[in-house]
């Protein structure tokens, strides 16, 4: 379902993803980590074609990803990490332009939103008595995940989804995308959140500085390495012990 070959995205002299190379099937949830910098975000924008890559290839689906570009995006979602909206719209609005631009009749979109609602647990005039841009955080999220699953996409990208959910929004949400996965569909799951990561994927990729470090299932990689955990074994592969001796000699200096 998704394939990258030698993917490679330069900002002048800055080396932004180095050479990845990967394979995902359909089915799979893949956590996809590195710490901030490391090429997450901007390799999910060249998957969906937001930005051009500067060297390699990559296809979505069988579809080339530069080539036949209207395709990839047919069968793509993307949640982006900026959760970012037509703030002037309402959410019914907002919902129904996305439905439009990919094609959905509006009696079948509005079935759809519905059941997104329903799911949400949210009411239909949630979304008709006030503009997005007054919504709080994770309505706005809850929004944003319905408009990309609204065209039942066969690949779903998401950035730190769970940002702004609320406790019972975000044990939903893990139940959704585990049942699309079931369906078949393949969902890349970049986020900072390990400990959800270590139990809801079925692999991990974990890259830094632009380059693959690690990818395997996230049992296996920590017991390999003895870290007892996907958080100890990040930290150690990207330098996170580093910054936790900087943080305790950082509290020293209020204890003195």
């Amino acid at each position: 379902m998704i394939s990258l070959n030698q993917l490679t995205k330069r900002y002048g002299s800055q080396i932004a993803v180095n050479a990845l190379s990967l394979e995902i099937p359909a089915g799979q949830i893949v956590g996809f980590l590195g710490p901030n910098g490391a090429g997450k975000s901007t390799t999910l924008k060249m998957l969906t074609g937001m930005i051009e890559p500067t060297e390699g290839s990559a296809k979505i689906c069988g579809f080339d990803l530069w080539t036949q570009a209207v395709e990839v995006k047919r069968n793509v979602g993307f949640v982006p990490e900026s959760g970012a909206v037509f703030e002037s719209l309402s959410g019914l609005e907002y919902l129904e332009m996305i439905a439009a631009l990919y094609g959905i009749p509006q009696d079948a979109a509005r079935l759809r939103i519905r059941q997104f609602l329903t799911f949400f647990d949210l009411s239909f005039d949630t979304l008709t008595d006030k503009l997005l841009g007054a919504y709080s955080k994770g309505m706005r999220r809850k929004v944003v995940i319905t408009a990309a699953l609204l065209h039942n996409p066969h690949v779903v990208f998401f950035d730190e989804p769970l940002d702004g959910l609320d406790a019972n929004a975000a044990v939903g949400f893990k139940a959704l995308i585990q049942t699309l996965a079931r369906e078949g569909k393949t969902i890349v799951y970049s986020s900072h959140i390990l400990d959800v990561v270590e139990r809801v994927c079925d692999r991990v990729i974990i890259i830094d500085k632009g380059k693959l470090l690690l990818d395997g299932k996230p049992d296996e990689l920590v017991a390999q390495h003895n870290s007892g955990t996907l958080e100890h074994l990040f930290t150690e592969l990207t330098g996170g012990k580093e910054l936790e001796r900087r943080a305790e000699d950082f509290a020293k200096t209020f204890r003195s």
